[in-house]
């Protein structure tokens, strides 16, 4: 089985920081693309910052200048550092990971989210 922890959300004024952690565990042969979605309260699951495995990332335009994504492939972990943090951040975060298995089977896993709540 492979397991997606996410873990560091909590409660942040706005212009704080907080870095959140997504670590996967399991049946891993390979980690590929992944990816931190958030979703706020009344709204649709969007998606927010994603990294390749050779470590080309992407951003939402709402995001960008403020949030980081990273990983460390030794520690199957993927990192989300927010930066100037806003109201309207304020989501579940979650963490989906694309994993490739033995036999060459691709499967994706999302972890069960954490919250992040920015105070104005």
């Amino acid at each position: 089985q492979v397991q997606v922890v996410e873990s560091g959300g909590g409660l942040v004024q706005a212009g704080g920081s907080l870095r959140l952690s997504c670590a996967v565990s399991g049946s891993i042969f390979t980690l590929n693309t992944m990816d931190w979605y958030r979703q706020g309260p009344g709204k649709q699951r969007e998606l927010v910052a994603s990294i390749a495995s050779a470590g080309s990332t992407t951003y939402t335009d709402s995001v960008k200048g403020r949030f980081t994504i990273s990983r460390d492939n030794a520690k199957n972990t993927v990192y989300l550092q927010m930066n100037s943090l806003k109201p309207e951040d304020t989501a579940v975060y979650f963490c989906h990971a694309d994993v490739l298995r033995r036999f060459g089977i691709k499967l994706d896993y999302w972890g069960q989210g954490t919250q992040v709540t920015v105070s104005s």
